[in-house]
């Protein structure tokens, strides 16, 4: 019965090995992958190039952080558990402010966006008052 329990524990040992590796690689290809293109978009001199940037991190902190709970499953000493909850703790907080910095770019570009369409349509109605006057 122990030699069952020992086979298990080493087959979850090794899953979870695995997933962690996994999961860690796809976060560092989403990263890769996100700079390459704000990279491109920086040369075309897009604005939303920060946004972008930013929840490519945001989703490769994500990938990362699944890595490192997956990680706590085989912890065996209080040393490595301290060390993974500082890990996680670091990088849940830069998760929460990559998502603050998020939501104020996205509020400001909203207010970039409604500045431009309120001078379009303030020339409109200013271009319409004149041919009213004219006709």
């Amino acid at each position: 019965m122990e030699s069952v329990y020992e086979n298990a524990e080493n087959i979850l040992r090794y899953v979870v090995e695995f997933s962690t590796l996994l999961l860690e690689f796809f976060g560092i290809c989403i990263l890769v992958f996100t700079a390459v293109k704000c990279f491109i978009f920086w040369m075309k001199r897009d604005e939303s190039i920060r946004l972008i940037l930013a929840q490519g991190i945001a989703l490769a902190l994500e990938f990362k952080l699944g890595g490192e709970v997956l990680r706590t499953v085989v912890v065996r000493e209080w040393a490595e558990l301290g060390i993974l909850g500082a890990i996680i703790l670091l990088r849940a907080t830069l998760t929460f402010l990559i998502h603050w910095e998020i939501k104020n770019e996205k509020r400001e570009l909203g207010s970039k966006d409604e500045k431009s369409e309120g001078t379009s349509s303030t020339e409109d109605s200013n271009i319409k008052i004149e041919l009213d006057g004219k006709l």
